[in-house]
């Protein structure tokens, strides 16, 4: 038998997963007064059945889940129905025996127009009825108890990559030359390699790595640290610039080792750093412990950011704070199956902490000709304790 003729289950969560899942979605949709979605986007097909597929997903409440599959065609299951083009999907409903309702919301936060328009004549209507993103994300933001152990997972792999950076170093390198072979140790202990952020205005390859002056340049899309980068088609990260002693390294890179994603940021240098650098460390240390106290369910997000720009302004760091020439508008983001997800720790975030969530804190400092520092660590927030770290790499800065 060929490899493609083997047939796949197209539920890799297993029922009690999936409903779990679905319950969540569905329970919002009817709170919103949305009868019925179409999902197209691989993170929401991936949320929803545990793989990526071409295709369509309609979901109704009350409904079993119904697959509308281009390809692969070798995945089996219940309510698969084989598809060439979205103009196809009410006819192969008909096939089935259901009828595909006449208002149905779409992803709009994160497909084309174009492709928003065609899937909604294709069902009879004039336009998309509702867009379906806020509660894909909202929902999505409350992790389950699967989804916590597979960011677990991450986490653990990903701090046992960072605690074998330092012997990754050597002398005469180049920014990009110590992320290349961080990179290729991330790759052999499992990462996947895949970085998803969310929205099209954001991208980037498998992590950052910032030394020096090029800590300061800015970037175009909205990370806490930016670099030039070694192009203008993708201008972020490391440029090219020599580690130098007593210059701190900043060590930003893909925790993506199960499809759920951790973040995490460490620094390291070469050689004995400045005082000025190791208050500004040692900073983000104490503001990661203020928050993660901070961070149970009924907290405010923006509670969060104003009490870590406070203790920044007070240390006389303000102007240093989550960047110097250009700043960042938030302080920590939720993370999961994307890298930025809710919550969002900003100041007018609107956002109230659930248990449940998983964010990623990073109080972060540009130090102007001197460079980046910092750390950044992953939390889950609990119902009866504090929130729980799950990236747990040593947080000083770590010798080279």
């Amino acid at each position: 038998m060929k490899h493609s003729d083997i047939l796949l289950d197209i539920n890799l969560l297993g029922n009690q997963e999936q409903a779990l899942r679905l319950n969540a979605l569905t329970s919002a949709m009817v709170k919103a007064s949305i009868p019925a979605a179409i999902i197209r986007t691989a993170a929401n097909i991936y949320y929803l059945t545990g793989r990526v597929f071409r295709g369509f997903i309609y979901i109704a409440p009350g409904q079993p889940l119904r697959y509308f599959l281009r390809q692969p065609t070798t995945l089996h299951g219940d309510n698969i129905y084989l598809i060439r083009k979205p103009e196809d999907i009410p006819a192969a409903a008909a096939k089935g025996g259901f009828e595909i309702a006449p208002v149905v919301a779409q992803e709009l936060g994160d497909v084309t127009f174009s492709d928003a328009m065609r899937v909604a004549k294709a069902l009879g209507a004039a336009a998309p009825s509702a867009d379906v993103t806020p509660l894909l994300k909202q929902v999505r933001s409350v992790k389950t108890a699967r989804e916590q152990e597979l960011l677990r997972i991450s986490g653990q792999k990903q701090s046992m990559v960072y605690e074998r950076i330092p012997g990754l170093y050597r002398e005469g390198m180049s920014d990009i030359e110590f992320q290349i072979e961080i990179e290729r140790a991330s790759r052999l202990e499992g990462c996947l390699g895949q970085f998803r952020v969310a929205g099209a205005d954001m991208e980037i390859f498998m992590g950052n790595v910032l030394t020096g002056d090029n800590a300061d340049a800015p970037s175009p899309y909205d990370f806490a640290m930016g670099g030039a980068g070694l192009d203008p088609s993708i201008p972020v990260g490391a440029d090219g610039t020599i580690i130098v002693p007593g210059v701190p390294v900043m060590v930003d890179v893909n925790g993506n080792y199960t499809g759920y994603m951790t973040d995490m940021t460490r620094c390291y240098a070469a050689g004995e750093v400045s005082d000025k650098v190791k208050k500004a460390h040692q900073l983000s240390i104490d503001i990661c412990d203020e928050l993660q106290r901070m961070m149970i369910p009924g907290a405010k997000a923006c509670d969060l950011y104003k009490r870590a720009e406070d203790m920044a302004h007070r240390a006389g760091m303000a102007d240093y704070f989550m960047g110097h020439r250009s700043h960042a508008g938030f302080v920590g983001h939720g993370v999961g199956i994307e890298i930025n997800e809710l919550p969002v720790i900003a100041p007018r975030s609107k956002n109230v902490l659930e248990a449940g969530n998983v964010i990623a804190l990073e109080p972060k400092f540009v130090l102007p000709h001197i460079g980046a520092v910092g750390i950044e660590n992953t939390y889950i927030v609990r119902e009866d304790a504090p929130a729980e770290v799950i990236t747990t790499a040593p947080r000083e800065i770590i010798q080279l």
